[in-house]
């Protein structure tokens, strides 16, 4: 969340950013955290007064019975429990005052870097580059949700007898395809540094707090209810939480962890051709990368991210370009992301496949992430993480644009991990 200190120092600034999210009642949200701030530290200095002088007199009664001076000494200790009784009042307002502080905050969103673009919704949002050539497929070219038909490699009418609509199943190359892609994003995830860790897929709430899908996607996740524990919408949540409360030392930085992971979400979108098959699902395979890093490089690690997952779409020789997004298409927790879309060919249209972003201090802040540098002061790190990738709309890529007349070429990477070349 947003520092109280950024927001005093930098109202305008803030106030801007917020404004280019098209963020509702942003000034006097601004101002109320303000006052509920002054509020907190008149409460806190109130208290710090009344504890001072409860210590002096203490001092002071301990000095009268050393004098055998007991009767002066009673008087004064009527003092005492007044005090105590103040303190405690006080106290229980400045820890309702900061609640509510934190409810404030937990609702403002975090503030776009300078680079990114003004915007209402996806529209909006500026094309960085793009890469490769759309193939030109034959006249009977099939949508993806029709070739894994056609060749009997992904069931939904399965995923829904057993779950419901977005559950697919996966069968045979359609099965092999999955586990291909997943073992190879992962290794060349490993061979770019990234060390591999296997989270948990369900999070308490702590977690869902500390990255910021709660309170803002609270609606969108699967919740456990009986164990208030939540299935992940995205292995961002566990692995970053691995570093909540912790203190690195600057010598420990870059830190980066990729893991694999199921991911979960129940808002899978509405009825039509855009959210067919793949499109849209509510269980789907992910590999994600996080790096930690410090607050002077961390721009310089969003590049070299959004550079990383550009290798694997050029790898998966997938004709691709990449969005700066507008402030109104921003994830709630972003500073600055950029989209990864692939082409389409049977659909004809751009599908996203990865996003790539920095939070700066945001989640570190909830998280209590810091670190020490060399003149041994403490302070909060930066946070990042990328999809490097959600597999369901690459394999529908995969699908389309690789599809003959005589079967679904696949890509040359992939063909050692599948043990085949064509589907």
């Amino acid at each position: 969340m947003l520092l109280v200190n950024t927001i005093r120092e930098n109202f305008e600034q803030v106030l801007e950013g917020l404004q280019k999210r098209n963020f509702p009642h942003a000034e006097a949200a601004l101002h109320q955290v303000l006052e509920l701030d002054k509020k907190r530290k008149e409460t806190q200095t109130e208290r710090d007064n009344l504890q001072a002088e409860s210590n002096s007199i203490a001092k002071e009664i301990g000095m009268l019975m050393k004098s055998g001076k007991k009767e002066e000494a009673e008087k004064i200790k009527s003092r005492t429990s007044e005090i105590k009784s103040q303190v405690k009042l006080l106290e229980d307002a400045y820890n309702n005052i900061e609640e509510d502080l934190k409810q404030i905050l937990y609702t403002l969103p975090n503030v776009p870097h300078y680079s990114v673009p003004k915007g209402k919704s996806a529209d909006d949002n500026e094309i960085v580059l793009e890469h490769g050539c759309i193939p030109e497929l034959h006249a009977d070219k099939l949508p993806h949700w029709e070739l894994i038909k056609k060749y009997d490699i992904i069931d939904f009418d399965l995923g829904v007898k057993i779950a419901g609509a977005g559950f697919p199943v996966y069968k045979g190359k359609g099965a092999r395809l999955q586990r291909a892609l997943i073992n190879f994003f992962l290794d060349e995830a490993m061979k770019a540094g990234y060390i591999e860790v296997q989270p948990p897929i369900l999070v308490n709430e702590d977690s869902g707090y500390g990255t910021g899908q709660l309170p803002d996607k609270e609606g969108q996740m699967y919740e456990a209810t009986a164990d208030k524990l939540y299935l992940i919408p995205t292995a961002e949540v566990p692995i970053t939480n691995m570093y909540r409360d912790v203190i690195l030392n600057e010598a420990e930085f870059p830190i980066k962890n990729v893991g694999y992971t199921p991911c979960f979400r129940r808002e899978a979108g509405s009825w039509g051709a855009h959210v067919r098959g793949l499109n849209r699902l509510h269980q789907f395979d992910k590999v994600e990368i996080v790096q930690i890093v410090h607050p002077d490089r961390s721009y310089d690690a969003l590049e070299d991210m959004s550079s990383y997952v550009q290798g694997l779409l050029q790898k998966l020789e997938l004709p691709y370009r990449v969005l700066r997004l507008c402030g109104g298409d921003m994830g709630f927790t972003s500073t600055l992301t950029y989209d990864m879309e692939v082409y389409s060919a049977a659909q004809e249209r751009w599908l996203e496949v990865s996003s790539v972003s920095n939070f700066e201090t945001y989640q570190a802040n909830r998280l209590k992430l810091r670190f020490k540098g060399d003149d041994k002061k403490t302070q909060l790190a930066h946070t990042l993480n990328g999809s490097a990738l959600a597999l369901p709309r690459i394999v529908a890529s995969i699908l389309e644009n690789n599809q003959t007349e005589d079967g679904i070429k696949m890509p040359k990477v992939l063909v050692p991990y599948l043990g085949f070349d064509m589907i």
